[in-house]
């Protein structure tokens, strides 16, 4: 009898040991930086033993630059990342020396669901797990993050987030976080097709780790308690904040539009020539971004660039028209088929605007502010070099 007391005992001892020998689990997000690919902040799941409060950041956002053919898959959208576990304080430090501020999320998860994700997490990091394939926007370090957590919840977090939305678009997110490099805002607002316009999902717009950050401080755990347990904030942000969000504006770009157009059918009539040292580098910027556009849809994994409606505005034919306009540098009047080509281009810029109004046929695209700049430029080019004249 005694002996069984004493085991009784023994077992009473043991089982609250086990009980708190459950990882603690939060994650953690970096807010935005100010290189080309900080842009849109990072994240990472932080796995803390209880017993020696070591913790480990789960990282999946490396990559390595001297893989074979690095260039030609970051080009392709075949980009392979992988899972780096490393201690919570060698991750903080490049955070901490750039000034990008980071905040630590804990959750409320049951004792098993927390083994299980620390398990699942320690086993994808092994060497021949850790690689995946990379994609912008459904596959990167903050989707990782968001799927490990579900399935940790056995499914729980995608129900409370996939039939939410804020109508947001991978485009107004893209360009918003992208929106401090001029030429990386214009880079995604130009080549993404009508794939981004659609609106997300509070579920899918987890790809942004400070969106995923946001819609976690609203989610629920397996019982029905706040997901976070506790928040805090590991790093201070010191420069410059996230962009805010903002509505866009077409007409600025129509006045601008406009302006170019009325001067190009004002003076280009009388001077042929002098309208050219526009029209040149013009129609080779819209030739060579055409080509790409081109390429993005044919011959890439980029699904967010197919059927890119900006191709009926860059177009690829544009290339033509520099050498279609040597006739009229030597002031002689130009081609039949210059002029046929100037009329096709600026057709298919009319064209652009139409789709607009056929989005069940196309699919819609907020294409509207380069339609408002280029058409008019389109218009203006193909009513001054297609007018008979002589060049004296």
């Amino acid at each position: 009898m005694r002996f069984a007391k004493l085991i009784l005992i023994t077992l009473g001892l043991i089982f609250p040991i086990l009980a708190s020998a459950a990882p603690r689990v939060g994650v953690m997000t970096m807010a935005p930086g100010e290189i080309f690919f900080e842009r849109f902040g990072h994240n990472a799941i932080i796995v803390q033993d209880e017993a020696t409060g070591a913790a480990t950041s789960y990282n999946f956002g490396f990559f390595d630059p001297s893989e074979a053919n690095f260039v030609g898959n970051f080009a392709k959208g075949a980009m392979q990342y992988y899972l780096v576990a490393l201690p919570i304080e060698e991750d903080l430090s490049q955070y901490r020396e750039s000034g990008r501020g980071v905040r630590l999320q804990w959750l409320d998860l049951r004792p098993e669901q927390a083994q299980k994700l620390a398990d699942a997490l320690a086993v994808r990091a092994r060497p021949e797990n850790a690689r995946y394939h990379y994609d912008y926007f459904a596959a990167n370090c903050a989707t990782e993050v968001r799927d490990a957590i579900d399935a940790a919840l056995g499914g729980a977090l995608k129900p409370q987030l996939q039939g939410r939305s804020r109508g947001n678009t991978y485009r107004s997110e893209s360009v918003r976080l992208a929106s401090p490099a001029t030429w990386m805002w214009l880079g995604f607002d130009i080549g993404i097709g009508p794939a981004g316009d659609k609106p997300m999902s509070r579920w899918e717009e987890a790809f942004v780790p400070m969106r995923l950050a946001d819609s976690l401080r609203e989610a629920k755990n397996s019982d029905g308690r706040p997901l976070v347990q506790a928040e805090v904030e590991l790093l201070p942000h010191r420069i410059a904040p996230e962009p805010p969000e903002k509505p866009r504006r077409w007409w600025p770009w129509l006045v601008a539009g406009l302006a170019v157009a009325i001067a190009l059918v004002a003076f280009g009539p009388r001077h042929p020539r002098a309208a050219l040292f526009f029209a040149l580098p013009f129609w080779l910027s819209c030739g060579v971004l055409g080509l790409l556009l081109v390429y993005l849809w044919g011959f890439t994994e980029h699904w967010a660039a197919w059927r890119n409606h900006n191709l009926l505005l860059l177009n690829p034919l544009c290339l033509l028209l520099p050498i279609g306009a040597i006739a009229v540098l030597r002031r002689r009047n130009s081609a039949r088929w210059f002029r046929a080509a100037l009329v096709v281009v600026a057709a298919c810029a009319f064209l652009a605007w139409f789709v607009q109004w056929l989005p069940f046929a196309f699919g819609y695209q907020y294409n509207q502010t380069w339609i408002a700049l280029l058409l008019p430029v389109h218009l203006a080019l193909a009513y001054v070099f297609t007018r008979p004249y002589r060049m004296r």
